[in-house]
Order: structure tokens, then C-alpha cells, then sequence
């Protein structure tokens, strides 16, 4: 055969058929397990509270949810490639629903005590990063598989994330109220099998990346070192992490300390916390579809830069103005302005990442990311006793700002440009 004929055959061969329910089958399981995970977030502490009365216990179980995701989000990389990214998927979701049916099953009958629910809580949060990572790294062979580009794949998914999380808190104070928080953590449960069954039954098999000797212990740490240094020697990916640790401590301090005790001060009542919440998160979700269906033909570093300053500093600062309709509107766009950011920093990371590092290196950054999480309430609460609610966020907006005006001036965020060219 010559070369002509080689080029001929080649030429005639049809392009894979485009499969769309994949895709689908993955946002729905992951609007299931955003619901799921908002559930949890209001019904387990609400649970805690009806049970020990004790807000230190709370701030316990809070402390023990969050800090495992550091942990797992670390090492599960290489669970995820040991396993492949469905497979991980799937058990993850049904070890979180198993750990969170036990806190009702034991509650009703044997009993719980506090230091059972602790673990129980920490094993749920354990169990979550790497079923999150797993179907993160899903997402760029799915998106090829439907031909659609990765910027609106990672809109859709995470506008549903904003959209679950905007309506999962308001419809678990409705179930509490009529089911009670226990039985509230039944539906919960159920959330996370549903979404095994939709990923286990509609999702293409994906084979582990590390099988043999590279999943040995030695090997597979071998592996995850090279995630590490991937990392370090990848100016934008380290760029991007650090910034995104320190913005998330302060984000964390925001939503957990900062904006309540704000609100109870100055208006006392938390309505207005809940509309400046809904404020925000419905325009982030509205951002998220406009930035899925135009959002290729933007500057990827300005429009990363304008609105994660735009959506994060200012957030403190306009608290200095309280006057609720001004506060409404001005979350209102903030939200649109930060809509953009995640879609933008899983598009770039999908792109650079060779697949055969993806969960890992998403793991790390993941791990990196999250570190300032568990630390942001304590940091927040001592700020307001030691300089006062005013002093602090002046303080925490400016951190923010000078955080995020970095992207702008970084030369190594020139790189995300770049990958969109290449």
C-alpha cells in the first residue's frame, strides 16, 4: 500500500459518534451530590445543636468535616488513579452515603454518642475529595466525547454547583422544619446512591492510570511526587494555588464569621444575610450561563483578574455602607463578577495537564487550595475581637484585593492566554 492509498484510508475514516448522555448522566449525578452535600451542610450542624445544645461541639463537627477534604484531597490522586476515575467515583459516593445514613440508623437505635459522630463526620469528609476529584478529571474526556468546549462544560458544572448550593440550604430548612434534621440525613444518603447509580450506569468505563508495579505503595508515592513537582515547577498552576489558599481563608472567614455577626450587629435579624447570600449566588449562577455560551471569545487573565477582584475584595468593603438595597445590588454583581473563575481555572488546568497526571496534580491543588479553609473562622473570629468589625474588614479587603490584583500583573498568568492558543 502506498502512501497515497495510506492517506486515502485514513481520510475516509469517520470521526466517534458524539455521545451526549454521558455528560448529562455526570452533571445530573453532580446536581444530586451538591444538593446532597448542601443538605448535609445545614442538617448536620442543625443536628448537633438540637442534640448537645453546645455551639463548641458544632464548631467541632464543622472543624472535623472540613479538615479530612485537606487530607484526601492530597493522597486521593492516587486512589483515583489506582482505581480510574468512574470506579472512584462511584464508591465514593456510596461510602458518603453509608457514613451519613449511619448518624440517623444509630441515632434511632443503638445510640450516638459525640465522639461516634465525629468520626462518622470525619469519614464522610474523608471519603468526598476523591469521588470530587474523580469526576473532575471526567470532565475533558466526556466534554470531547459531546464536542463541547471545556470553557462551557466547566460552566454548566459549575453553575449547577451555585445553583445547588443557592437552592440546597433554603429546601433543607423547609425538611428540617417538617421532617427534623435526623430524618432530614435519610434523603441525604439516598442523594449520594442515586448519583453512584446515574455515574455507574451511564458513564463509559475508564481504566485506572496506575495498575501493576505502579500501583505499588513506593511506586504510586513515586507518582504523587511527580504530581508535586509538576506543580512546583508550573509557575501558573502554583501561581493560581497559593492565591486561591489565601483567598479561600479569607472567603471561609467571610462566610462563617465576618458576614454573620455583621448582619446581627447592624441589622439584626438574619434575613438580610440570607438575600445578600441569594443575591450573590443567583448572579454567579446567571454569569455561569452567559460565560458558558460567549465566554471562548474573552480575554481568559483579564476576565480571570477583573472579576476575582471585583467579587472577592469588594465584598468586605461594601459592608462599610450599610444601607441593604446598596448591599443587595452590589452582590448582586459581584456574583456576576466572579462567575467566570472556577470555569476559567478547570478549563486552563485541563488543558495544560497531561491526562496521565490529572487527578493527581488535582489532588495536590485541590489539597494546596483547601488548607485555608478550616483555618478562616478561627482567623476571622480572633481579627473581630482583637481589632474590631470595621478594622478587620478593611483589613481582609485589602489582603483580598492585593491577592487577586496579582493575577494581573504576574507574567506567569500570561500562560492562560497561551493555552487557549494552543
Amino acid at each position: 500500500m502506498n502512501n497515497l492509498e495510506v492517506v486515502t484510508e485514513i481520510s475516509q475514516e469517520k470521526p466517534a459518534p458524539q455521545r451526549v448522555m454521558p455528560l448529562y448522566a455526570l452533571f445530573a449525578g453532580n446536581i444530586i451530590s451538591y444538593v446532597g452535600n448542601a443538605l448535609t451542610g445545614l442538617a448536620v450542624p442543625w443536628f448537633v445543636l438540637q442534640t448537645t445544645g453546645s455551639a463548641t461541639q458544632t464548631a467541632m463537627t464543622a472543624f472535623c468535616s472540613a479538615l479530612p477534604m485537606v487530607l484526601s484531597s492530597f493522597f486521593g490522586g492516587l486512589l483515583v488513579d489506582r482505581l480510574g476515575y468512574k470506579r472512584t467515583s462511584i464508591l465514593s459516593d456510596i461510602a458518603s452515603g453509608v457514613s451519613v445514613g449511619l448518624v440517623p440508623l444509630l441515632y434511632h437505635t443503638l445510640g450516638l454518642p459525640f465522639w461516634l459522630l465525629l468520626l462518622l463526620v470525619f469519614l464522610g469528609g474523608l471519603l468526598k475529595a476523591p469521588g470530587m476529584n474523580a469526576r473532575g478529571s471526567l470532565v475533558p474526556d466526556l466534554a470531547r466525547l459531546a464536542r463541547m468546549r471545556l470553557e462551557r462544560t466547566n460552566a454548566i458544572s459549575d453553575g449547577l454547583s451555585r445553583v445547588s448550593s443557592f437552592l440546597g440550604a433554603p429546601l433543607a430548612a423547609i425538611l428540617i422544619s417538617w421532617l427534623g434534621a435526623s430524618n432530614l440525613l435519610w434523603f441525604d444518603a439516598l442523594s449520594f446512591f442515586v448519583s453512584s447509580l446515574l455515574i455507574g450506569l451511564l458513564v463509559p468505563f475508564t481504566p485506572p492510570i496506575l495498575a501493576g508495579s505502579d500501583a505499588k505503595t513506593g511506586a504510586a508515592l513515586h507518582h504523587l511526587c511527580e504530581g508535586i513537582r509538576y506543580i512546583s515547577g508550573n509557575s501558573l498552576v502554583l501561581s493560581i494555588i497559593v492565591t486561591v489558599m489565601i483567598t479561600n481563608l479569607l472567603d471561609a472567614s467571610f462566610g462563617a464569621v465576618v458576614a454573620p455577626v455583621y448582619v446581627r450587629q447592624v441589622f439584626h435579624s438574619p434575613l438580610p444575610l440570607g438575600l445578600l447570600m441569594g443575591a450573590f449566588g443567583g448572579a454567579a449562577f446567571l454569569g455561569t450561563l452567559i460565560f458558558g455560551a460567549i465566554g471562548h471569545t474573552w480575554p481568559r487573565r483579564l476576565t480571570f483578574g477583573i472579576g476575582f477582584t471585583i467579587g472577592g475584595a469588594l465584598r468586605f468593603w461594601i459592608l462599610l455602607v450599610p444601607i441593604l438595597p446598596l448591599l443587595i445590588a452590589c452582590n448582586a454583581v459581584m456574583g456576576f463578577a466572579i462567575a467566570p473563575v472556577n470555569p476559567l481555572i478547570d478549563t486552563v488546568a485541563q488543558e495544560i495537564l497531561p491526562q496521565e497526571m490529572r487527578a493527581r496534580v488535582f489532588g495536590v491543588a485541590f489539597a494546596g487550595a483547601m488548607m485555608g479553609i478550616p483555618l478562616g473562622a478561627f482567623v476571622g473570629g480572633f481579627l473581630i475581637s482583637w481589632l474590631g468589625l470595621q478594622q478587620t474588614l478593611v483589613l481582609m479587603g485589602t489582603f483580598y484585593l492585593i491577592a487577586t490584583l496579582s493575577f494581573l500583573v504576574n507574567p506567569a498568568m500570561k500562560q492562560m492566554d497561551q493555552s487557549k492558543k494552543a
